[in-house]
């Protein structure tokens, strides 16, 4: 278990870095990734109000029937597209992406290319 407890903090010390440099603001908010072992959490969050503005996971009952079956990394992809398009709804076009101390990599970039794709610009 002290592995385990050792990589959770060393995540946490990264992210802390990562946010003394991505900050949200109205103009542009922070597309935030939380990566769990089974599921994948996005949220677009406006830190100068403190508001989510759009968010989206893999536990949603919308996300959940399309994810059904699939791999990780293709519940990630749907998981980004939804969370772009409730954010083109709530008027958000530009995002600064916060990976949350995660590696940019497997579910993480899956997320994040998908919500490009879907029309969010970072």
């Amino acid at each position: 278990m002290a592995n385990v407890a050792q990589s959770h903090q060393a995540r946490e010390r990264r992210h802390s870095r990562l946010r003394n440099k991505v900050v949200g603001t109205s103009g542009r908010p922070r597309l935030s990734v939380y990566r769990s072992l089974d599921n994948i959490y996005a949220q677009v969050i406006d830190d100068s109000l403190g508001h989510t503005l759009a968010s989206a996971s893999t536990l949603d009952r919308e996300v959940r029937g399309l994810t059904d079956g699939l791999a990780k990394s293709e519940a990630a992809k749907v998981v980004g597209r939804v969370v772009a398009e409730r954010a083109l709804a709530a008027g958000v076009t530009k995002v600064v992406f916060d990976r949350g101390g995660f590696q940019y990599h497997g579910r993480v970039k899956a997320l994040a290319d998908a919500a490009r794709e879907a029309g969010l610009d970072f």
